[in-house]
């Protein structure tokens, strides 16, 4: 076992990218508030600890933001207003350099725990005390898991390190995390971040992971949710409409996406109305991009209207890193000066400044007359509540006792292990070919440029992993290996390396190869310009396999998807995985599933695009649906009818399932009350159009439960776990609609001869509603068809209006 808490050097390998531009400065923690860390924890209880007072030369009791006999409201209104303005600007960017006499602590907002705590922003840090945390398999590979409890429960074992750390005076409690934009274009740098290309699965990710995060034990259903505890704070991110890193000289900071409003309300908003009303998160970023000509930061529409106004948020907005810098600098929008820019953004509802704009600009922008002082009151209102719920003010008793071995335990590092098997993907697997049998494979051909996979399995936004088990490492559990590299590095540009691996490969009693991409092809501020595998790669595996001695096995490390057409047809490739990035511990998973501990069941959470898609339409094209005109093809799965090298939900298993569909909703009427409507839909003109096409159901309830339940049997000679993923199909003729869509999922365990039995109910007008043309959620009318699989089993569902 290859145990290591990482050197400097390999944290510079990791941390490649930190949500800001490349100029934002760089602090040292002594000056960030985090003064009150020793070598063995911290100095600081919680601001309002009468102790804490006393060595102030204060008294708790002579402020009322530190009675907890009243609101949060009240206190946090208490305490704004005693600041004066000086001192309250400077509580606005992710550093609040606090107001001493008040009491009141620093605080350093910028936290990061997108797949286990990351010491990515100031706020968190490493050290002989605390030298790692737990590294889950990136978000790309949690999510091919298609597991709502595992998403869930990863997200408490992240929130219980780091209330451990904070405890410890090594972390914050406010995590800008996670990032749910949905994958438009399979070019995007930042899928390894996402949950994929479905806005429902990534909205059902977003509602569990924060959930994880947030959750205290107890309080999930708080009569007020602005007081609801908060055990950290999540962030969902980066709304909205932001897809485009930097792609051929096209960036994030200068774009402007032109979207309908058709598919802003239909996929790029869905996943953060799920985030805020379901998962009920704190906290909101915006991105450095221009919606329709107006940076989204800045933009009140989509905040205060949509965001606070039609979803309810209980948190605080807060803007991407430098994001006004961008506005002021890239995107030099209405040529405004500092003191507009941040007169603007604090009216649009954007309460909180990664960076110093806020802190140095605002001051100015209201004795200039261009923003209320009151706007400011609001913001640090919001802010400060959100505090008060996370103990920062009143401590959280029950966590008191989180520490060291909170972090880094077995079972955390278990779970990483465990999520990373439940996100592999078996593509391919001829004859049977896996899993491998430890008395057949005593030898092992291990070649490729991730065999010896460190830092490219941790992804990005990551910290310092627990210990890191390289492919090598795990494989050697069970054969003996002979380890050739096949390319240095995943550029693979020099072929003088592909010899060795060939003269091992004629040797072993099977051969894996280890190839992919990693952050030097796609990551933050790197779009990808093609689909295919760098360099000689293919080459790499082509020729391995041609003399191979025994099964060759290609195992891929990818977040997008990558056109392996050649590897798929090569009769000498028995089988492939994908295994995403998996994390500190993806030797021990991948080595479990080739030797059969362990029978994969994840699915592919992105569609595989053949190479020639990306010479169909520029990555800048934002309509999901097909542009005819231009002959550009429609986006993800929904709207993309061509070939692909494998389809969204794809994966298979060693054993083998049935479907038998047990009992189903089959028809439904709608009864109409006096004040409802028709609403007209747009039908092709060949098509039947029914008298009552549809009725909208933006903000209306109805009696409209959909059931059904299907028989899962395991058919075959191994235990596994199979997803049963359930699909929409509109009715026919509606014009420019989805061809299908997610709306349920469950991944289900079966051992081998044996059945499940799994229920599904929906909402009829949630989750067979269509987005019209004129962005109305609305629920047609007439024949519907439900899709479980593949088509393995589907039936009709009958609206009826009456």
């Amino acid at each position: 076992m290859a145990k290591i808490f990482c050197s400097l050097i390999f944290l510079c390998c990791l941390v490649l990218s930190t949500g800001a531009r490349v100029n934002h400065r760089i602090l040292s923690s002594s000056t960030l508030g985090l003064d009150d860390a020793t070598p063995t924890g911290s100095n600081f209880t919680f601001v309002c600890d009468p102790a804490r007072y006393s060595s102030l030369g204060l008294e708790a009791s002579n402020f009322a933001f530190c009675d907890t006999s009243l609101s949060y409201e009240v206190r946090a209104m208490d305490l704004v207003n005693q600041m004066t303005l000086t001192e309250k600007v400077h509580q606005l960017g992710n550093k609040a350099y606090g107001v001493p006499r008040l009491g009141l602590a620093a605080y350093e907002w910028w936290s990061e725990a997108l797949h286990g705590v990351s010491n990515v922003g100031p706020g968190t840090f490493f050290d002989d005390l605390i030298p790692g945390s737990t590294s889950f398999p990136t978000v790309i590979t949690t999510a091919a898991a298609f597991n709502e409890s595992l998403w869930k429960v990863i997200g408490q074992a992240v929130s219980t390190e780091a209330r451990a750390m904070y405890n410890l005076g090594r972390a914050g409690l406010t995590y800008w995390s996670p990032n749910i934009n949905v994958v438009r274009d399979p070019r995007w740098g930042r899928a390894i971040e996402t949950p994929g290309e479905d806005p429902y699965v990534v909205g059902r990710y977003a509602v569990n992971y924060v959930r994880g995060l947030q959750d205290v034990e107890g309080s999930e259903n708080y009569t007020d949710p602005n007081s609801r505890p908060l055990k950290v704070s999540s962030c969902c991110k980066h709304y909205a409409a932001y897809d485009v890193d930097n792609w051929k000289g096209v960036e994030r900071y200068t774009f402007d996406a032109r979207v309908s409003e058709q598919d802003m309300v239909e996929t790029f908003l869905r996943p953060f109305e799920m985030c805020v009303k379901d998962g009920d998160v704190s906290s909101i970023m915006c991105s450095y991009n221009r919606v329709n000509g107006i940076p989204t930061c800045a933009d009140p529409k989509l905040l205060n209207q949509t965001i606070r106004g039609d979803w309810d948020l209980h948190g605080y907005i807060v803007s991407d890193c430098d994001s006004l810098q961008v506005m002021v600098d890239d995107h030099k929008w209405l040529g405004d000066t500092k003191e507009d820019a941040v007169a603007q953004t604090l009216k649009a509802g954007l309460d909180l400044d990664c960076g110093d704009y806020y802190t140095d600009n605002v001051e100015a922008a209201v004795r200039q007359g261009k923003v209320r002082e009151a706007d400011i009151d609001k913001s640090l209102n919001f802010l400060y509540v959100v505090l008060m719920r996370l103990g920062f003010f009143d401590g959280i008793p029950q966590y008191n006792s989180f520490g060291k071995n909170h972090v880094c335990s077995k079972e955390n590092i278990e779970l990483a292990t465990e999520a990373a098997r439940e996100g592999t993907v078996l593509l391919k697997n001829e004859n049977n070919s896996l899993p491998f049998s430890i008395d057949k494979v005593k030898t092992l051909a291990v070649v490729g440029p991730h065999s010896n996979a460190t830092s490219a399995m941790i992804g990005n936004y990551a910290g310092i992993p627990c210990q890191i088990i390289t492919p090598i490492d795990g494989l050697s559990k069970f054969a003996k290996v002979d380890y050739q590299m096949g390319c240095s590095d995943v550029a693979c540009k020099n072929e003088s390396f592909i010899f060795p691996a060939m003269e091992a490969a004629k040797k072993a009693d099977a051969t894996i190869i280890f190839a992919g991409i990693d952050l030097s092809v796609e990551a933050e501020s790197l779009d990808r310009d093609d689909l295919l595998l760098p360099g000689y790669q293919t080459q790499l595996i082509n020729q391995v396999a041609s003399v191979a001695n025994g099964p060759v096995v290609l195992v891929l490390m990818s977040a997008g998807g990558v056109d392996i057409s050649f590897a798929k047809r090569n009769e000498n490739i028995k089988s492939i995985l994908w295994v995403g990035y998996p994390g500190e511990e993806g030797g021990n998973a991948i080595a479990d599933v080739i030797f059969g501990k362990y029978n994969p069941g994840g699915r592919l959470p992105l569609t595989w695009h053949e190479a020639d898609y990306v010479d169909m339409l520029p990555m800048t094209s934002m309509p999901l649906r097909p542009i005819d005109s231009l002959g550009y093809p429609g986006r993800t799965y929904k709207f993309f009818n061509g070939s692909t090298v494998y389809p969204f939900g794809y994966g298979l298993s060693y054993t083998q399932f049935t479907y038998n569909l047990t009992s189903s909703t089959r028809s439904l009427d709608i009864k109409l009350e006096k004040y409802q409507y028709c609403h007209d839909l747009g039908y092709k003109s060949d098509s039947f159009k029914p008298s009552c096409p549809s009725i909208r159901v933006d903000n209306s309830e109805y009696n409209d439960r959909i059931e059904f339940e299907v028989e899962v049997q395991n058919v075959g000679t191994k235990d596994g776990s199979e997803v049963v993923i359930v699909y929409a199909k509109p009715p026919e003729g509606i014009d420019a609609s989805y061809i299908k869509q997610v709306i349920g999922f469950q991944r289900v365990f079966v051992p081998a001869g044996g059945s499940e039995k799994v229920k599904f109910e929906f909402s009829a007008s949630k989750s067979l509603q269509v987005v019209d043309f004129d962005a109305y959620s609305v629920l047609p009318s007439g024949g519907h068809t439900i899709m479980i699989g593949d088509g393995i089993i589907s039936f009709p569902v009958h609206i009826n209006f009456c």
